[in-house]
């Protein structure tokens, strides 16, 4: 299988799995347990925070391990429950993680207002500014889309928060990797990653909180992360994130030069292969290796069920969504009409491609295309 699908989920590195693969036959002792092997199994989850927190710049007690993107999301929308300030200022384009969260918690008293984004799939600053209340507490914006891959102006908006006293959250579960992720230059107040969008097992994630204190428990039980998500260390798959953070971390440099390599081939042979090819998304302000495309005439499931008997596999939006042959929300905001939308591929490379691959790939999308 050649696979164009990194934004869905990557496959595990080979030093990962062998890291996991020890401590999971290994190293069986309770993290809370005060004996030599409990010992020993704190020590690689605190070995791992400290991992985790020098690839994105921040000190090992901001670093909290959760269940995944998901979960980290969740937390700091749950923590603002009865919160005096209880208003959420967000954006039309944000991860299901983030709009379903905001609409279930609307009964329990937490409003929140979705900012619209342009045709590029931007937000306007002075929109988000025109949307905060009084009663503001909150303003949550993805560091980039899983679906168009823009870039939104996390910086400019922190700027505007931290004026008038509002936290601020981003969503950054696709940039591990792809782009320089340093918290002191973000300034964000949370901060969410998933392991398995950079070669991490799945499962397992990270909330990074600027000032735990501001944050409530999500998950009650036992003390474990500070008393703020309790429950037993997935000790393997948190050693196996940490891995997988420093590694991406190191290897930025390399992976965004050979992202951009593949992004460029691709563009290139398909303006050759489908002239009527239509790019989405601001394609400067974006990350490297994530494109999506719209083929006018041709619809999305076809394309994906010919590539799939072709060994290739694609997607046309958010892995969330999977399965569902409708059109993506995301896409609707930007502007496209419901043809388009249903004629519309993500492709996203990375560390499992090479250059004969997408020209294997460009190959069957001529034999396909009409």
């Amino acid at each position: 299988m050649y696979y164009f699908d990194h934004s869905a989920t990557t496959p595990l590195l080979p030093e990962v799995s062998e890291l996991m693969d020890h401590i999971n036959k290994d190293v069986y002792g309770n993290p809370s347990s005060i004996y030599s092997i409990g010992r020993e199994s704190r020590s690689i989850i605190e070995n791992a925070r400290k991992q985790i927190a020098r690839s994105i710049s921040a000190r090992p007690e901001q670093i909290f391990f959760t269940s995944g993107g998901t979960e980290a999301n969740n937390h700091v929308f749950w923590s603002l429950i009865n919160n005096s300030q209880s208003h959420i200022v967000s954006n039309v384009i944000e991860h299901p993680a983030v709009t379903k969260v905001l609409e279930f918690l609307n009964p329990l008293g937490l409003e929140h207002e979705l900012v619209s984004v342009n045709e590029d799939g931007i937000v306007s600053v002075d929109d988000i500014n025109k949307a905060i209340k009084p009663e503001t507490s909150l303003i949550s914006l993805m560091l980039a889309n899983n679906e168009i891959g823009t870039l939104q102006p996390v910086e400019e908006i922190v700027e505007i928060a931290k004026e008038r006293d509002i936290l601020v959250h981003t969503d950054a579960v696709q940039c591990m990797g792809k782009i320089e992720i340093d918290v002191s230059t973000l300034r964000v107040d949370f901060l969410s990653l998933s392991a398995h969008k950079f070669y991490g097992p799945k499962g397992v994630g990270v909330l990074y909180v600027r000032e735990p204190k501001k944050l409530s428990p999500l998950i009650i039980g036992g003390g474990q992360e500070k008393n703020l998500r309790a429950g037993t260390e997935n000790i393997s798959a948190i050693a196996g994130m940490g891995l997988a953070a420093e590694t991406s971390a190191n290897s930025l440099d390399k992976k965004v030069v050979a992202l951009i390599e593949f992004e460029e081939q691709f563009k290139s042979g398909l303006n050759k292969v489908f002239k009527k090819a239509i790019f989405n998304g601001n394609q400067s302000k974006k990350l490297p290796g994530l494109i999506n495309v719209s083929f006018p005439g041709n619809r999305s499931d076809i394309i994906m069920t010919k590539l799939d008997r072709a060994s290739i596999a694609v997607s046309n939006g958010s892995a969330c969504g999977s399965g569902d042959i409708k059109p993506s929300p995301i896409l609707s905001a930007i502007g496209l009409d419901d043809s388009m939308n249903l004629s519309t591929i993500r492709f996203s490379f990375g560390a499992s491609n090479t250059p004969q691959q997408i020209d294997y790939l460009l190959t069957e999308l001529k034999s396909i295309l009409i």
